[in-house]
């Protein structure tokens, strides 16, 4: 029966009638419609692992043999019609060792495209791999290229690899985070699951069209679900993501819009790192903008213990992880660029009711770990046999994201409370918090101006709450003194205000007395 299912699907899927472009709309919908069926009804049954099973050549290759495989450039999809888009593929083999299926949707037909040889190079120690039959391999993923930076040449800013992992880049800007298509029970004690991309349908755009569309379908052995990518890039990339989800199983901790990224060091840290640069991380921050249209920055941190934080509310604004400090000179990394980084922002479409954003931070002892990661978790548990969809639209940016108008936290630092030279000091747990913010709304006032801070934190005391302006003119620095109740974690809370009037987001910071111990 299960067969029968797939076969009707596959015919449903070759069968759409040729369209017209002006067509094109209703037959991305169909697509994704009857990926959507196949989804609900793969949910139905039981979970089956990827069938696609490697060729055996591939199945040990290591680093250096994977790296030497390269995608010939002439053998782009669609290089040769004049399109703005074009579309390599990634081979499989080392750490991707669960191929997709791709089909590509070109005049209303679609088409499998099946692994082919010559689309690769196989190159030094590659060069055995050319010599074996590799029919049948699959693809380890795809990316997407578009004359994002120069007219003269395709840059590659969007990519798809690796269980339901994918990356984009805006104009200028380096590969640094991530975005999933799913994440479930993240840094639950059962352990996480990691739902992957099984098949895409890549819709050809027309030759002249700044937008494409792509179908993907997800599985895992707790949910299925059916993804549509409504792709616009330019300086900034935007992506429209529509969910429909079908759980299995149940799933306690369901993570929508998730997005992965590294911290290793930086100006939050109690403790320096063994390390010539100044700063090494992906992203810098978790950035909020809640319900009550409140703005609030959670400075990243490498934590000594695994730290999970929530932010709750009922329908986010918006949210995402940021690369704020884009100055060379505050990273010196001349290979990684950091300061190139992107930042990505989350705008929920719809209703997405009660939850909360959730902020994992992991600790690593090297900068190749992504250890942080963000998202948001419904209130309600995802039932086995339920039903959601999520709509959401992604997009890249550099410090700050478009309509964010108060002043911002350009710098956090911390340290030891203690008065040089004090005969009789505070515990280390007593700490400075120095926290500098910069935007308009503080660059024109003048330092007589009454600019005052409120702080509140969870327990322990403040203290010594002071707002200064810097010597540049433009910065103001908020400091503080905590004292905190034994070795409980405080969640602080501070921002700037002029006559009550509000100048600058809400800085947010989890101090735990056990960092510096």
């Amino acid at each position: 029966m299960k067969q029968a299912r797939q076969l009707a699907f596959a015919l449903s899927m070759v069968m759409l009638a040729p369209m017209a472009w002006g067509q094109a709309e209703d037959n991305v919908t169909q697509v994704f419609d009857d990926v959507t069926d196949r989804a609900r009804e793969m949910a139905a049954s039981d979970y089956e692992d990827n069938p696609i099973t490697l060729p055996e050549p591939l199945r040990d290759i290591d680093y250096d043999v994977y790296r030497s495989i390269r995608f010939n450039r002439e053998s782009a999809l669609w290089n040769d019609d004049g399109n703005l888009y074009s579309v390599q593929l990634f081979h499989p083999g080392f750490l991707f060792n669960s191929p997709v299926k791709i089909n590509l949707v070109e005049d209303g037909e679609i088409r499998h495209l099946p692994f082919q040889k010559a689309f690769f190079r196989y190159d030094d120690e590659a060069a055995p791999l050319a010599e074996h039959d590799l029919t049948g391999a699959g693809y380890a993923g795809l990316r997407l290229h578009y004359p994002l930076n120069t007219e003269e040449y395709h840059d590659e800013f969007l990519v798809f690899q690796g269980a339901s992992y994918f990356r984009m880049v805006g104009r200028q800007q380096g590969y640094g985070l991530s975005a999933r298509g799913l994440a479930i029970d993240t840094a639950s004690p059962g352990g996480e699951e990691f739902p992957a991309f099984r098949e895409f349908w890549l819709f050809k755009p027309d030759p002249e069209s700044t937008q494409m569309q792509i179908v993907a379908l997800l599985d895992s052995p707790s949910v299925a679900g059916a993804y549509r990518f409504t792709v616009h890039p330019g300086a900034d990339v935007k992506i429209d993501v529509e969910a429909r989800l079908f759980a299995r199983e149940t799933v306690e901790k369901l993570g929508i819009a998730p997005l992965t990224s590294m911290f290793f060091h930086g100006d939050a840290r109690p403790y320096k790192a063994d390390d010539f640069r100044p700063q090494v991380h992906d992203s810098e921050g978790l950035l909020v903008l809640n319900q009550a249209n409140e703005w609030v920055w959670r400075p990243l941190s490498n934590p000594r213990n695994l730290s999970i934080s929530r932010l709750q509310g009922e329908n986010p604004r918006g949210f995402g992880l940021v690369q704020r400090d884009r100055d060379f000179d505050n990273y010196l990394d001349l290979e990684a660029r950091y300061d190139k980084r992107p930042s990505h922002w989350i705008v929920p479409q719809g209703d997405w009711g009660a939850g909360s954003v959730e902020l994992v931070e992991i600790p690593s002892d090297s900068e190749t770990n992504d250890n942080i990661v963000s998202f948001w978790v419904p209130e309600d548990s995802l039932e086995a046999g339920e039903e959601r969809t999520y709509r959401y639209r992604m997009s890249t940016f550099d410090a700050h994201p478009p309509n964010q108008e108060l002043a911002h936290v350009i710098r956090t630092r911390q340290g030891w409370a203690a008065i040089p030279g004090q005969s009789d000091p505070p515990p280390r747990s007593h700490r400075q918090f120095v926290v500098d913010f910069q935007g308009d709304a503080l660059a024109t006032l003048d330092e007589s101006h009454p600019v005052e801070a409120w702080v509140t934190a969870s327990n322990g005391e403040t203290e010594q709450i002071q707002v200064q302006r810097l010597p540049d003119g433009k910065t103001w620095r908020a400091s503080f003194r905590l004292h905190p109740e034994d070795d409980t974690p405080v969640d602080l809370r501070m921002g700037l205000t002029l006559r009550n009037e509000t100048l600058s987001e809400t800085w947010n910071y989890v101090w735990n007395p056990n960092e510096i111990r």
